[in-house]
């Protein structure tokens, strides 16, 4: 089974009659449709609600599963549904790769002529459409007889997307959470309504590039020279087949019209040519027929209805609140078990006739990483997994990219790939960088610290990361004394010149070794491996310090302090998300951390993008510096995102805080905002679990429920009035509950509840620097109680 069928939902079924069948079933269940009534979906202050529909692919109503996406908007005087796939791709190689490798770049750099590496390292990226995430088609509804529509929202909580038009009828449609299908349910229309599929064109000729596109990608769809594909319309069901490089996908959409409602469903699936078995996307359609819309917007509903309940949070900023769900909504969109990880754009593709904003590809630089921050304290790691999940699917390939580029055993990951792991080149200091797997490898960390799940820890975390750890260590030399790198950048300061690259190492490649080998130690301690320990803990300890001055703080390299505006903060990477520094290791870091962030507000956000907020707020968090968080997150939702919620990059309010003002849409500033926002109400990256570590003075009514702390702490709290109220944490797996006292009083009433009583009791406590210590074992709940109540 090759990498791609990894990614795809259940096994095929097979049997079913084909899809004339299909219709006749259809018409029996509309007529049976079950009665089974909902309560009115609930409120939310994410929801989104516009007065008439978008006219923008990027402005429109997102919904998704994961795998499968629609974007809901308006198409001159018709009603479009733009569709996507995740593991839709090109996957073509880019040969000129295999030429190069870290060794042969290093001498090019050393001889100052690195025409050579730009020519074979990052020239094909922009020549070459391959390889790519590719769009997969469209519905589209004639709606132009109906007026424009008066009512367009989307409700975050059930994941229901709702439209009224002037002249009565209404649409209610979904992307199923946790199958392959979307749904859409007319009501009032005549019986002659029904969908037509619009297909990419993927073989036409054209003028030259796509301008609507943006300057991130000139490419058309049609650069791709597939041969166009088929369309066949039968009955009430229209299916789409659609050959590309080395794979093909279908589309199908059938539906039911009695006359007054038109119901139907859709689905996508792909096949590449060494799958042996996949799904018929008639088959999936003929399974979510056969369950019907009620039964099957029953079992969606009842998916996020657990997904919300796994936390929560309320905090007094109506555009923050807000903004915070909107983010969690997409994240519960974009990932899930046995999908494909976040790409830039997910399962939500540009929809304008070009290839993505950068290809729509997996930027692990940056952008992947961030996507996935708000899950671990968002007490969602059934979905940070798939992200770990993938990055274990693609070890080998991995291990193959290590040896020949940088001829070194263990494990290195392209910091640019493909689904199925392969480089795609392009600034290659960044995109094939020699430490992109040590950041990966903190997820694999996250993952097992958030959750404490042994069996995890020993068949994945530690050997992912002592993998990691055998490449640093054969990557790396001794030198004068210390263990360094040949070259080193920072992204993605230098941009693509040959100043990018460092004779000395870079604060970012040398905090992301500095962190993978004390991770590697960390585990292999726990796993009673003392030798191993010993071995990370020695190489770890072999790399130089922190390059920092007293002007400025954190440098980008020995004395090369960031002298200009930059959207990438790599060289404060060791506060945040490594948090090697922190104001909890004492005055010294915590000056250090502090001089840092005064510096990066002096220099200015003239070339930031959205995300470069959304990092700064997580930054001024873990310096506990709330009105500064709270400040960057309100500009990020206020000038950097679309109606839609999407993070289009540029300032969208006319440059008041970025000269940058484009609008290519990526995910990663979107969930970077949302784990910002958790990370002022929740900390636990030191061992002990600070509740409201950075919220701003004003503050004064901030509650959250069930986020989860490093150690499988499951922790609700609430403060009124200014004043902590009651916390209470729940411990998963057991082990030792350490708090830093938010309290105004050491007289804290501490109360436990085994898992064999029914009733909270009292037990003794002691602050020891404010600090609360209490042993647990598993499903033991804690109440900490101000004395006052």
């Amino acid at each position: 089974m090759n990498i791609v069928n990894r990614f795809l939902f259940a096994d095929s079924r097979s049997g079913y009659p084909r899809s004339f069948i299909l219709l006749l079933l259809f018409g029996c269940l509309v007529l049976s449709i079950s009665c089974t009534s909902e309560k009115p979906p609930q409120s939310s202050a994410g929801d989104f609600h516009f007065s008439e529909l978008p006219t923008r692919w990027d402005e429109a109503l997102p919904m998704g599963n994961g795998m499968v996406g629609a974007l809901v908007w308006k198409d001159e005087d018709r009603l479009r549904f733009s569709l996507d796939r995740a593991d839709l791709w090109d996957l073509r190689e880019v040969k000129e790769l295999k030429e190069i490798t870290f060794d042969w770049v290093d001498q090019q750099v050393k001889r100052n002529d690195y025409e050579p590496v730009q020519q074979l390292g990052d020239a094909p990226y922009n020549q070459y459409p391959y390889p790519t995430k590719i769009q997969a088609a469209a519905l589209e509804f004639d709606t132009e007889k109906w007026g424009p529509a008066k009512q367009a929202q989307l409700r975050v909580k059930p994941a229901i997307t709702e439209v009224a038009w002037e002249q009565g009828p209404v649409l209610q449609t979904f992307v199923h959470a946790e199958q392959p299908v979307g749904w859409f349910r007319f009501k009032g229309v005549p019986e002659d309504f029904k969908p037509s599929l619009e297909v990419p064109e993927y073989f036409t000729e054209h003028d030259g590039p796509n301008a609507e596109a943006g300057q991130q990608q000139s490419h058309r769809l049609a650069d791709l020279s597939y041969e166009q594909g088929s369309v066949v319309e039968e009955g009430n069901t229209i299916t789409y087949t659609q050959p590309g490089h080395d794979m093909s996908y279908q589309v199908i959409v059938s539906w039911e019209n009695d006359g007054n409602t038109c119901e139907g469903v859709w689905s996508i699936t792909s096949k590449y040519s060494n799958d042996l078995q996949v799904e018929r996307a008639e088959d999936i359609a003929l399974q979510a027929l056969s369950e019907g819309y009620e039964s099957s917007k029953a079992s969606h509903m009842k998916w996020w209805n657990q997904y919300w309940a796994r936390s929560d949070l309320q905090v007094p900023d109506t555009l923050l609140q807000k903004q915070w769900e909107r983010e969690m909504y997409k994240f519960g969109s974009a990932a899930r078990p046995g999908a494909p990880p976040i790409s830039l754009q997910a399962v939500w593709t540009a929809d304008n006739g070009s290839l993505p904003p950068w290809k729509g590809d997996y930027h692990h630089d940056l952008n992947t990483q961030l996507s996935y921050w708000p899950g671990y304290s968002g007490n969602h790691l059934e979905l940070t997994r798939s992200y770990t999940d993938w990055l274990w699917s693609i070890r080998e390939e991995s291990r193959e990219y290590t040896r020949w580029y940088f001829e070194s055993d263990g494990l290195n990951v392209p910091g640019v790939s493909t689904l199925t792991g392969q480089p795609m080149g392009g600034w290659i200091q960044y995109a094939m960088s020699p430490t992109t797997s040590a950041w990966l490898g903190q997820h694999f960390y996250w993952q097992w610290t958030y959750g404490q799940d042994e069996q995890f820890l020993k068949e994945q975390a530690y050997p992912y990361l002592h993998e990691v750890a055998v490449y640093l260590e054969d990557v790396t030399h001794m030198e004068d004394g210390v263990r360094t790198l040949q070259l080193s950048s920072s992204p993605e300061m230098h941009d693509n010149s040959i100043d990018a690259w460092f004779d000395e190492l870079t604060n970012y490649d040398l905090a992301l070794m500095k962190n993978a080998f004390g991770m590697a130690a960390e585990l292999a301690g726990e796993l009673g491996k003392r030798k191993e320990r010993e071995r990370w803990q020695m190489r770890r300890s072999e790399l130089p310090d922190l390059a920092t001055n007293d002007e400025t703080g954190l440098l980008v390299a020995p004395g090369e302090p960031l002298e200009y505006s930059h959207r990438h903060f790599s060289h404060l990477i060791s506060i945040h998300p490594l948090g090697l520094l922190d104001p909890a290791h004492g005055e010294q870091e915590e000056q250090l951390i502090e001089k840092s962030l005064e510096h990066l507000a002096q220099i200015g956000s003239d070339n930031w993008v959205g995300y470069s907020f959304s990092w700064q707020a997580n930054l001024y968090a873990r310096a506990g510096n709330g009105g500064k968080a709270a400040e960057a997150l309100r500009i990020f939702a206020s000038n950097f995102v679309s109606s839609n919620s999407f993070h289009v990059n540029g300032d969208q309010k006319g440059g008041q805080y970025s000269n940058l003002t484009y609008r290519p849409f990526t995910l990663e500033g979107n969930f970077a905002f949302a784990a910002g926002l958790q990370e002022m109400l929740l900390q636990s990256n030191t061992g002990v679990i600070e509740i409201f570590p950075a919220i701003p003075g004003d503050w004064e009514d901030v509650g959250f429920d069930q986020l989860r702390a490093q150690g499988a702490f499951l922790v609700s709290a609430e403060m009124e009035k200014g004043k902590v109220s009651d916390i209470h944490i729940r411990s998963e797996k057991g082990g030792l509950l350490q708090v830093a006292n938010p309290f105004d009083s050491q007289a804290v009433k501490v109360m436990k509840m085994n898992s064999d009583s029914e009733s909270f009791q009292e037990v003794e406590s002691k602050w020891e620097n404010s600090i609360l210590s209490i042993q647990t074992n598993p499903n033991d709940e804690v109440k900490l109680l101000h004395p006052n109540n």
